[in-house]
């Protein structure tokens, strides 16, 4: 009997048995009137027969325990053997829930979909190099996908959001990919007065999807009309003051029939939307103002008109984030553009006065993550604010590099909270690694202003990139030589040596800077001989 019991404890051994096997059995034991079993038939039969006894009554218990000794009789013994058979269900039953509680307590982790972000930008710059290997808040992939405003469409609804269609070429044929942007990067101008490049429907369906971006779509959108910007300038200016924000006077024409001749000359007409120097058009006379009009009435559009400043050199102030440089810039090449023909590019200090400029414009719109100050330093040693730029403001400068990976800093940081709600601190607040002192010393035979003292702010870089669209470092006027020799030589032996000089502080050069240097001997020297 102790037999049966422990194999009917067996979870194994009950769940073999035939199915209704043991309702058989429970079945025989609650019919009187039934045959034995055979086993009840071979045990031998008691000398007297006592009066059949009640069955004994068990309780199913869990865990199997020694049940008491059955009466001899039929039933006794079926009624044993069924209650041993219930207890090993039940715990067969307790095993079976215990195990799947388990399976439901700790699920295998599912491989979680990475998050895409549309970069918007030109191809020389592979920003999918610079997004490898970051991850969101450590556990979502970021998928780059890349692609200019012209080689892009696409659809919004609200509910299914945006969906990008992407052109890609591929072995000559046009490939088009669709994808559903999480979040974009806008680094390229969103509109130009150019035929063919105004895509602030893009900009629209964008904004229709309601995807976040840096910056965002608002402030992209109303940066597509410089005089909007400018307007929101002019704000600044009447609340902080000229002495905080110098802003420079301008005048806008909504057409060309409200262009009258200014009362001073000579003067900037700046016609429509445009970048980079284009549409800019310097006016020295009444009789070349009422020529640009007649320009202005072809166009069909919009122009301001503003004090042309005698200008010593330009100052940009950039703010990527928490991040601050100064770019000091100066022609070389007479034009009185310093953004055109050839120009020579410096970092300098980062000053209060400064941070105040591009801080008070980064409010604008909603607050602006990436954005740049230009103004003008004329040689009446005043500051003039001319524009303001937004995220797709060029890089420049030795420290592009850095810039780029600013930015895909302050891109990961507002994805987690945009897509995540995870608040992702910045790097603390820090500025260009140059010097911070106003007044540097001024080294023998280094570069003076065209005044024969120090540029003021000025903080030399330790190297620089003739592939840059300027050259860094500010013109040269001339160095103090104890040997007399002829002008043209000590313009371009001072403008090489100033190079040098700055190029030798760069411990890593190599072949190509070598090479750099020689063809900057070569074509300053040409450049700047009498």
């Amino acid at each position: 009997m102790n037999y049966l019991r422990r194999r009917l404890s067996d979870s194994s051994f009950v769940a073999n048995l035939p199915n209704g096997y043991m309702m058989d059995l429970q079945r025989s034991s609650s019919s009187s009137s039934s045959p034995a079993s055979p086993a009840t038939e071979r045990r031998p039969a008691p000398a007297t027969a006592p009066a059949p006894a009640p069955a004994p009554t068990l309780t199913p218990t869990p865990a199997p325990a020694p049940a008491p000794a059955a009466p001899p009789g039929p039933a006794g013994f079926l009624s044993s053997f069924s209650s041993v058979v219930k207890t090993a269900q039940i715990a067969s039953a307790v095993q079976a829930k215990a195990s799947a509680h388990t399976d439901v307590a700790a699920p295998k982790p599912a491989a979680r979909k990475p998050r895409v972000l549309l970069v918007i930008d030109e191809p020389q710059t592979d920003w999918a190099k610079h997004f490898r290997g970051r991850k969101l808040n450590g556990e979502y992939e970021i998928r780059v996908e890349q692609a200019e405003f012209s080689e892009i469409n696409l659809v919004s609804c609200v509910n299914s959001g945006c969906t990008v269609d992407i052109q890609v070429t591929r072995g000559g044929t046009k490939v088009v990919r669709s994808v559903k942007p999480d979040f974009v990067l806008v680094r390229q101008h969103a509109y130009s007065m150019t035929p063919g490049e105004d895509f602030r429907n893009l900009v629209i369906g964008l904004h229709y999807g309601s995807i976040p971006s840096v910056n965002t779509l608002f402030s992209i959108y109303n940066f597509c009309s410089k005089p909007w910007v400018f307007s929101h300038m002019i704000k600044l200016y009447q609340t902080l003051g000229p002495e905080k924000f110098p802003l420079n006077e301008q005048t806008f024409f909504p057409n060309h029939t409200q262009m009258l001749p200014t009362a001073s000359f000579p003067v900037v007409v700046k016609m429509g939307h445009a970048h980079a120097g284009m549409g800019k058009i310097k006016v020295e006379t009444v009789s070349d103002f009422q020529d640009i009009t007649s320009v202005v009435a072809i166009a069909k559009t919009y122009a301001t008109a503003e004090p042309f400043v005698q200008s010593k050199y330009d100052i940009r102030i950039q703010k990527i984030g928490n991040n601050y440089k100064a770019y000091m810039r100066t022609s070389i090449s007479g034009n009185w553009k310093a953004n055109t023909g050839s120009a020579m590019l410096e970092q300098i200090a980062m000053t209060d006065r400064y941070r105040v400029w591009v801080d008070s414009c980064a409010e604008m719109f909603g607050g602006l993550d990436i954005c740049a100050v230009k103004a003008v330093h004329g040689k009446d040693g005043k500051d003039y604010i001319i524009e303001v730029m937004d995220s797709s403001m060029p890089l420049i400068g030795e420290h592009v590099e850095e810039d780029r990976q600013l930015i895909c800093d302050l891109v990961i940081s507002k994805m987690s909270l945009a897509l995540l709600g995870v608040n992702t601190p910045l790097t603390a607040n820090k500025t260009q690694p140059g010097p911070q002192t106003s007044q540097p010393k001024r080294s023998t035979g280094g570069p003076r202003s065209q005044s024969g003292q120090a540029s003021p702010q000025r903080a030399r870089s330790a190297s620089t990139s003739p592939s840059q669209a300027f050259q860094p470092g500010p013109m040269p006027s001339g160095g103090t030589h104890t040997q007399k020799q002829p002008a043209q030589l000590n313009k371009s032996q001072s403008l090489t040596n100033t190079f040098s000089e700055t190029l030798r502080r760069n411990v890593t050069d190599d072949e190509a800077k070598a090479e750099t240097i020689r063809s900057l001997r070569q074509s300053f020297a040409s450049l700047f001989s009498d």
